[in-house]
This record gives C-alpha cells, sequence and structure tokens, in this order.
C-alpha cells in the first residue's frame, strides 16, 4: 500500500490522470451526444448525474480489477491487454460515436451515459488499476481528480492530440509502461527469477513502453498506405457518381 506522503503515491496518482484523459477524452464525446435532445434547462441535469453514474460504476469495476489482478497469471493477461490498448493508441480511428442514441428523457440520457462510459472505460478500467499497484485510495482520488478534466477539457487535450502526435505517443508509452512493470510482479513468476535481475521491474517497464511505440508506429506505417488506397478509391466512386 503506497503512503501518500511517499512520491511514488504521486507519480501513481499523475499516471492515473494521464491514463483517464488520453482514454476518456471520448467520454466527453458521448455525454454529449446522449444528451443533445433534452430541453436545454436539463442537459446540466443529464451530464451531472450521468458523470455521478458512471463514476460509480468505473470504481466498482476497478476494485473487482484489484482484486482479480491478485491471482496468479492475471497481471500477465491484464499486461498484454495493456499493450493492445496502447498499440491501438497509436492506430488511426473511426468515428466511433454514431451509434450512441440521444434520448428525450433525463432518466434515459443518464443511463445511455452509464451504459456507454462502462462499455467505453474497459481499457480505461484495466489501465488504472495496473497504476494503483493495488491501492483503492489511489483509484478514488485519481479517478475524482481527473472526471473534471475528462468532462470539461477533454476537446482541449483532443486538440493537443491533434496538433502534436507525440502527447499520443507518450501515452501509448506510458500504457507500455505501465503493461511492463505488471507482468513482473505477478505473483506466478518465481522470485528467484526477478532477484537475479538487477532494476527488473525498470528494465520490464521500459521494454513494455518501447514495445508499445515500436509495434504502434510500424502498423500505423503499414496502414497508411492502405488508408490512402480506400480514399483514392472512394474519390473516384464519388466523381464517377
Amino acid at each position: 500500500m503506497l503512503d501518500i506522503s511517499t512520491a511514488a503515491f504521486w507519480i501513481a496518482v499523475l499516471q492515473i490522470i494521464l491514463i483517464d484523459i488520453l482514454l476518456g477524452g471520448d467520454n466527453a464525446v458521448v455525454i454529449a451526444l446522449a444528451c443533445r435532445k433534452l430541453p436545454p434547462e436539463q442537459r446540466s441535469k443529464g451530464i451531472f448525474w450521468g458523470v455521478v453514474g458512471a463514476i460509480g460504476l468505473r470504481i466498482v469495476l476497478i476494485f473487482f480489477a484489484l482484486q482479480l489482478l491478485s491471482m496468479p497469471w492475471l497481471k500477465i493477461i491484464g499486461a498484454l491487454l495493456l499493450f493492445w490498448i496502447g498499440v491501438k493508441l497509436l492506430l488511426p480511428e473511426d468515428d466511433a460515436h454514431g451509434d450512441v442514441a440521444a434520448s428525450t428523457t433525463l432518466a434515459g440520457a443518464i443511463k445511455t451515459i452509464i451504459v456507454a462510459d462502462a462499455v467505453m472505460s474497459l481499457d480505461n478500467v484495466i489501465a488504472v488499476a495496473g497504476a494503483a499497484n493495488g491501492s483503492m485510495l489511489l483509484v478514488v482520488f485519481g479517478i475524482l481528480v481527473s472526471i473534471p478534466i475528462v468532462v470539461w477539457g477533454s476537446q482541449l487535450v483532443l486538440k493537443l492530440m491533434d496538433r502534436y502526435p507525440v502527447v499520443i505517443t507518450a501515452g501509448g508509452a506510458l500504457l507500455g509502461w505501465i503493461g511492463g512493470g505488471m507482468i513482473v510482479t505477478d505473483p506466478a513468476l518465481p522470485p528467484a527469477l526477478l532477484s537475479s535481475i538487477p532494476y527488473a521491474k525498470t528494465l520490464a517497464a521500459l521494454v513494455g513502453a518501447a514495445l508499445v511505440v515500436v509495434i504502434g508506429k510500424w502498423l500505423a506505417a503499414r496502414a497508411a498506405p492502405r488508408t490512402a488506397v480506400e480514399l483514392t478509391v472512394d474519390d473516384s466512386s464519388k466523381g464517377s457518381s
């Protein structure tokens, strides 16, 4: 359990906030879409109670994730998922918000926000559980601090990502770093193996960060020509119609 007075605690808090911003930027878009058909006087209520419900559900999910990560092999599985999430962060994304239903009732909008957040936040839950090092205090504190940033600052973060691609790369590397550190702390690994390697956790974290960035950039480079060809075909078909 990390002590709140230590630097390690605040570094972990910073990691959780960064994870929530990088992986939670879409949540503000979902909130806006879910509430777009509400009367103006009900929109602020829909946003407030939807976010409150989403926060509560996310904390419950992370609590169970923390318990599961204490079982052998599950940290390794969680780390591999984090690697994949980090790689996906570096790949071009299609717009995935078209199927978010807008509701004309306050209760319906709140339900939509909570359900959509639960589905979209699975990657967030895994990442935060890995960064929290078993501390529920870290989870709650990090999420409470990051929620206003996600809700009100996500558009700024998205603009920064568009303008400075290195922000996305750093986010992928962070997830790889956390995943690499998770692997070497899995109870399934023999303690003698780790004790024989100096700075094993730091080395594993560095390898994880580098692995995510290298694979992500490689896949993005491979996808770029294919995307260009698809755009050319679409333009040609529109021109001939």
